[in-house]
């Protein structure tokens, strides 16, 4: 006698935010704490997954620059896989899982299974980064327009990124250290002042957070002496350079 397959479980696509348990979401703590299989990024908070149940199954498809755990394809196979076995899965990511968090992809892969999916927003890791170092990305005397880009990207000389810098606006470049050079170059031949006021926040809102602050033009050679490391955002506009109290709070670092 054959078994009816069981009805499918659901894929939770969920935001871990920049790193700090204390701010994910409530729905992102629940599915965390009651998940007997979490599929999670390498740029999750080990003290994010510690909140996981002690028999949940984890599985790391941790990305990183020309090595990947799992390719993306994989990924997608994978979750669907399992909510087709019947499991629910809780599917982690840093920040929010829709922005440069490829959600969309697997969702569109779940959809196209017959696969139920919930999507369940972070703090990104912008606004993490930005409000842990006290970097307000509008402000109505220096900006009125944000940005998000992608600074590790396929043809990235060939991205049109004109009008997203400059006065009045703020520019956030995730994926970014490794390609500070072209960054720095490509802003300036459009046309973005040498002298535009930059900050490097690397491993935001986590006990280690640096905040490095510069001109655009000084941009590689901050990274490069300061040996940035992933996770780090690159910022850029004339917010970076306001004072602001809540970075009394952290341990900004002065290079020499």
């Amino acid at each position: 006698m054959r078994h009816p397959h069981p009805k499918p479980g659901t894929v939770h696509l969920v935001g871990a935010g920049p790193g700090d348990p204390d701010l994910l979401t409530l729905r992102a703590a629940r599915l965390i704490g009651a998940a007997h299989l979490i599929v999670h990024d390498g740029l999750v908070d080990p003290a994010i997954l510690a909140m996981a149940r002690p028999d949940a199954r984890l599985v790391s498809v941790a990305k990183q620059r020309a090595r990947h755990t799992m390719a993306q394809d994989d990924i997608n196979a994978l979750l669907v896989r399992e909510a087709l076995r019947g499991h629910d899965v809780v599917r982690l990511k840093g920040g929010d899982p829709l922005i440069f968090g490829r959600g969309g992809e697997e969702a569109e892969a779940c959809h196209a299974a017959g696969v139920p999916v919930e999507i369940v927003p972070g703090v990104s890791a912008a606004n993490g980064a930005a409000a842990a170092a006290g970097i307000p990305l509008t402000h109505r005397d220096a900006a009125s327009v944000v940005s998000f880009v992608a600074g590790q990207c396929k043809g990235l000389s060939e991205q049109d990124w004109s009008g997203l810098a400059g006065k009045g606006r703020t520019l956030v470049i995730y994926m970014g250290v490794s390609t500070a050079p072209q960054i720095a170059e490509k802003l300036m031949a459009d046309g973005l002042a040498p002298d535009m006021p930059v900050a490097v926040i690397e491993n935001a809102a986590r006990p280690q957070m640096r905040v490095l602050r510069g001109l655009l033009a000084g941009l590689p050679d901050l990274v490069e002496r300061a040996l940035v490391k992933s996770p780090a955002l690159i910022v850029i506009g004339e917010v970076t350079a306001r004072d602001n109290l809540a970075v009394a709070r952290i341990a900004e670092e002065a290079l020499p």
